[in-house]
């Protein structure tokens, strides 16, 4: 079976930091560009990141710009966000996206590319 799973998530202070990891299952992630996206309760969803298949570029919402970093280890099929400063906003299941070389780069900016497979989330909370 081909899936993502991410996990990592959980509770933790405002100031705080956390690293999420998501990793497949039946395929390769080299050849996947990995969004990480997130969604609050009684909001809509919204694309924080992602990394290029093609030469690691990464991307960032204006949200989280300079407090996340999404890296990917090849070798162990995984990427990785790791969240700091955390704030209460950034309470949200977190949910990685992979989308193959068929994305658009214009598609993937956007968050709107069409994702091959997702993963079932993790809960990040932060509260004091």
């Amino acid at each position: 079976q081909l899936h993502l799973v991410e996990s990592g998530g959980g509770l933790v202070q405002p100031g705080g930091s956390l690293r999420l990891s998501c990793a497949a299952s039946g395929f390769t992630l080299d050849y996947y560009t990995i969004t990480w996206f997130r969604q609050a309760p009684g909001k809509e969803r919204e694309g924080v990141s992602y990394i290029s298949s093609r030469d690691a570029s990464t991307y960032y919402a204006d949200s989280v710009k300079g407090r996340f970093t999404i890296s990917r280890d090849n070798a162990k099929n995984t990427v990785y966000l790791q969240m700091n400063s955390l704030k209460p906003e950034d309470t949200a299941v977190y949910y990685c996206a992979a989308c193959d070389r068929s994305c658009s780069p214009y598609m993937l900016k956007r968050f709107a590319a069409g994702y091959n497979y997702w993963g079932q989330g993790t809960q990040v909370t932060v509260s004091s």
